[in-house]
């Protein structure tokens, strides 16, 4: 007899609802669950359980039970957990501070806990993501004191305009974020725009044993959004595993994107279509070469000037930012979204019918699409693509990260370009 496999499951905990600005007019639990069975993802986060219409619809909609919340139809149930994302903006070091943060609760008694809370330092009925004027460590050091189960984790840690790490109102350590909170914070997400990786070239994540986890942050319930990042953790679906899987960093793995292909990797100025990698910005003088604008500097230069931050400067202590060991990752796996391969395969756009043709076919035959992107064998690929051969190339190639792909910059996303 064989050794039993553990059961895993996959999860994007990070996702809005239509009451987020910029978001699907038609994203509700249907449609959510509808295409997560699609994708292939077990378990949802809710998203934006501060506002007030969304979280009725919640708990209208979810019967909470045995750690998590179960929607039903007549497919079966389908999980969630209780998931927001709150933006502060702020003042810090005499610096504003603009920060997203992806939390997580373990119950509908400790989400009106929450909401009670906010309601009396601002507003959260005009955005599925309100907006505080609070710091990253009061925010923290609050939830803790609501109840101790609730995860606060920093939303794409490496974006410009909101990451801690962002290079726009971002900070250079966790600790200057989170001050005495610090210990609070067991996890990162990286981000469309970077992978673990990147990450892991900070000393401070290293040593912390920072959890490094994944999530799509999606504004519409399309696959080529919804699941696009992921994060795969063992056993069964309940709160508290997942918790103590992310406090412990004892989940399987990740489910990446190619950092390129995310909006900021690169350095750029989108209205002049221009962009660089690190080392041009540095010989630019950080300037747009059409223009003479700043560049809105993106991931990759933030990681790189992150990692070196202290090996000049003497005052600085090095021990929390570049790491000196080689360190590995934990394992990920580097995919982009169907839709996207085939959408580069035919040259038409990626909600056109003839890649839903395409789309649809494989779903039938094979079920999912994280089964189609990581476990179909090739050669049953090939049978059923044998008209297709470059499409079935091309899932290889991209189960392999064998796809070249131009950086996103400056709110553009990157595209494929070759195999």
């Amino acid at each position: 007899m064989g050794e039993d496999v553990e059961k895993e499951f996959i999860t994007d905990l990070h996702i809005h609802s239509r009451f987020s600005r910029a978001t699907s007019k038609d994203l509700n639990l249907k449609n959510l669950v509808k295409w997560a069975r699609v994708k292939g993802v077990d378990l949802l986060g809710t998203g934006d359980f501060t506002h007030p219409e969304w979280l009725k619809e919640l708990k209208d909609g979810l019967n909470e039970r045995d750690g998590a919340c179960w929607y039903k139809d007549d497919e079966g149930e389908f999980p969630f957990v209780l998931s927001s994302e709150i933006s502060l903006i702020y003042s810090q070091g005499g610096k504003g501070r603009r920060v997203h943060l992806l939390y997580l609760a373990p119950s509908f008694e400790v989400v009106d806990k929450i909401n009670s809370y906010l309601d009396g330092i601002g507003r959260r009925d005009y955005d599925g993501r309100p907006i505080f004027g609070i710091s990253c460590e009061d925010f923290v050091k609050k939830m803790m004191e609501i109840d101790n189960k609730i995860e606060v984790i920093p939303a794409h840690l490496w974006t410009p305009w909101f990451g801690i790490f962002g290079s726009k109102g971002g900070f250079d350590s966790l600790k200057e974020a989170f001050g005495s909170q610090v210990d609070n914070i067991h996890a990162i997400e990286t981000g469309i725009s970077s992978d673990p990786d990147m990450n892991i070239k900070i000393k401070e994540l290293v040593d912390r044993n920072i959890s490094i986890v994944s999530f799509s942050d999606l504004h519409s319930f399309w696959p080529w959004r919804l699941g696009r990042e992921a994060t795969i953790f063992y056993g069964e679906i309940s709160y508290q595993n997942i918790l103590e899987q992310i406090r412990n960093n004892s989940f399987k793995s990740t489910i990446e994107t190619d950092p390129a292909y995310g909006k900021y990797h690169w350095d750029g100025h989108r209205d002049c279509n221009f962009s660089c990698c690190p080392s041009k910005t540095k010989e630019f003088g950080d300037k747009c070469l059409k223009c003479g604008r700043p560049l809105v500097i993106g991931v990759e230069s933030r990681v790189e000037d992150l990692s070196k931050i202290g090996k000049e400067d003497k005052k600085i202590n090095t021990s929390i930012f570049s790491v000196q060991e080689p360190v590995k990752s934990k394992l990920f796996y580097r995919l982009l979204p169907l839709h996207e391969l085939i959408s580069f395969c035919e040259g038409v756009s990626v909600n056109s019918k003839k890649v839903w043709d395409i789309y649809n076919k494989l779903i039938e035959k094979f079920g999912t699409e994280f089964n189609i992107l990581l476990k179909v064998d090739k050669n049953v690929l090939m049978e059923e693509l044998k008209d297709n051969i470059k499409l079935c190339d091309l899932i290889i190639d991209n189960r392999v990260a064998n796809i070249r792909v131009e950086p996103g910059y400056d709110g553009v996303y990157g595209k494929i370009i070759s195999s």
